[in-house]
């Protein structure tokens, strides 16, 4: 029987197209201005590049089928011997391949390879890529994290490092199970999480004993367990063990020098409620072979620096994330109509966008000075300080900030937000990672503290720096003034931490946009976040130029 013509309900309107395809470098002018502050030594062809890469539809549809098909985990081969193998699915490996050959996991370190100086601004340009690496997929993130975070780790011990190093500092992917001095290159992960405890590490019980007179860059046995251990099919690990002088660093490899492999025994994988592509497991060492990096002892302090470099990481792919959902957001809203008017165009949407990207322009400003510090701080002591107090308290508030944003975009797509087929829901379940990995909220306000009572001057220079800033500025200038009082003279308990934290980011992203940021996005967020009851939901911004925010963030 023949249909009658209007008899069909198919007909799609009113939705808008998928979005994918787009540059992910050209669409953000807060990212195109943040490099060009901080990057400018590295041509803008390389963002360029990458970005249409990182935004493209290819990259999509991998990080679609990486996190439908998360890596699962074979214990024993099909006649019984333990093999202990996470397997991938192949989409995972393109992002993985994607990411290395644009040197992410290792070009800071470029230098270290050819013995020439170091780029000026690899710091910065690296967070510039990796922050559209995040948009691209975040879960293979990780690896890439931990491979670039554990060169300064390894350089303690420079006799460890010589035989792994070669094969970090090239720009190639090889997912290979088979002995390092076999492979085109090599990831890192680590393992500092126990049952027992995670951020108190002085607290773990994984024994070390010396398999033969002890001592730094030596082999020791491991017998314990981790609790996480990420990317568990990375070809090495930076792990702690308490060694008979004390929690100690260990460089713990896949396979032995005789070629057979290291006895990690994998338990199992972790069923994570986001970073579904990247596997986490649980781990067990019996005799496990681990050569000492650092001094017996100061194993903390030895592996602190890979942290370092991971809290880093951490507050820059949040950023990155903030970007994706905000530009899901707008591109939404321009397609789709209601009540007669494009969404973009209802006065509560424009609004709640609008304060939505006062946060974003926010986290891009503090995330990019951060870097710079990192580029700049090898002698020079304001720089060092700089990073040493701003990168647990940018990493506290951006990546806490994450969760609130991604959640408020998911709510301008509507139901369309909450359906997998559009990557609102894996962003979502992806935004809280980054605050909990290498340090809770809490973590990071109690270093922050700790920095500013051990650096008296420092702090004195930060704020200073502030204040120079705020010449002319009431609202900021006002916001200094509250924080040297109570930051310097102490006027503080513990309790009180994480309102001075958030007061002390406030500040500085208010001073970084009033020097580098569009009039009307840094008089908003100034009128907004420093001044009055600032409100945690999205929407409440007053006298705002609207239009002149959401122009520049508009997605092209």
């Amino acid at each position: 029987m023949d249909q009658r013509p209007d008899a069909t309900t198919h007909e799609v309107f009113n939705q808008p197209p998928p979005f994918a395809g787009a540059n992910l470098f050209e669409i953000d002018a807060a990212l195109q201005a943040a490099v060009a502050r901080t990057a400018a030594a590295t041509p803008a062809s390389t963002f360029e590049d990458f970005g249409a890469i990182a935004g493209s539809v290819e990259m999509a549809e991998a990080a679609r089928l990486a996190n439908e098909n998360p890596p699962r985990l074979r214990v024993f081969d099909t006649v019984g011997n333990r093999v202990d193998r996470v397997e991938f699915h192949p989409a995972y490996h393109q992002l993985m391949a994607t990411s290395c050959k644009a040197g992410l996991h290792s070009l800071v370190w470029a230098h270290l390879k050819g013995g020439s100086v170091p780029a000026p601004d690899r710091h910065a340009a690296r967070a510039g890529l990796f922050y559209m690496s995040a948009q691209m997929e975040s879960g293979h993130c990780c690896p890439i994290t931990m491979t670039n975070a554990v060169v300064p780790a390894l350089l303690h011990q420079e006799d460890v490092a010589k035989g792994w190093l070669p094969g970090v500092l090239v720009r190639d992917y090889d997912p290979s199970f088979r002995p390092a001095p076999q492979k085109r290159a090599l990831t890192f992960g680590m393992g500092m999480t126990e049952k027992q405890g995670g951020t108190d590490v002085r607290q773990n019980t994984t024994r070390a004993e010396p398999a033969g007179s002890g001592g730094p860059g030596t082999e020791h046995y491991l017998t314990g367990h981790k609790w996480f251990m990420s990317a568990p099919m990375c070809d090495a690990f930076l792990v702690l063990a308490q060694a008979p002088g004390g929690l100690s660093c260990f460089l713990m490899p896949r396979f032995l020098p005789d070629g057979s492999q290291n006895p990690i025994a994998i338990q199992r994988l972790k069923d994570k409620l986001g970073n579904r592509s990247n596997a986490s497991s649980e781990v067990e060492f019996r005799d496990t072979s681990g050569w000492m990096v650092g001094h017996e002892g100061r194993g903390v302090r030895t592996i602190i620096e890979m942290v370092t470099y991971t809290r880093l990481d951490c507050a820059v792919s949040s950023a990155g994330l903030m970007r994706q959902a905000l530009s899901n957001a707008i591109h939404h809203t321009r397609y789709r109509t209601v009540f007669q008017k494009k969404l973009i165009d209802q006065p509560l949407m424009r609004r709640v966008l609008a304060d939505m990207t006062l946060d974003h322009e926010a986290a891009v400003a503090l995330v990019f000075r951060l870097a710079q510090a990192f580029d700049e701080m090898a002698g020079n002591e304001a720089e060092a300080a700089y990073a040493r107090i701003m990168t647990p308290a940018t990493k506290y508030w951006v990546c806490k900030a994450l969760p609130a944003f991604a959640y408020e975009a998911m709510e301008c797509l509507g139901g369309n937000g909450y359906v997998e087929e559009v990557p609102m829901a894996r962003l979502y379940r992806e935004a809280p990672i980054n605050a909990i990995w290498e340090g809770s909220g809490n973590v990071m306000c109690l270093d922050v503290a700790r920095a500013a009572a051990k650096e008296p001057e420092a702090l004195a220079r930060l704020i200073a720096d502030m204040d120079a800033a705020a010449a002319g500025e009431p609202r900021l200038r006002r916001a200094v003034e509250g924080l040297k009082a109570d930051l310097i003279d102490k006027r503080f308990a513990e309790g009180d931490l994480r309102a001075l934290v958030e007061r002390l980011v406030m500040a500085m992203a208010g001073a970084l946009l009033l020097r580098a940021a569009p009039a009307a996005v840094s008089d908003a967020f100034l009128a907004s976040r420093l001044e009055g009851d600032f409100a945690r939901t999205f929407g409440h911004l007053q006298g705002a130029d609207e239009a002149a925010i959401l122009t520049r963030a508009m997605p092209g």
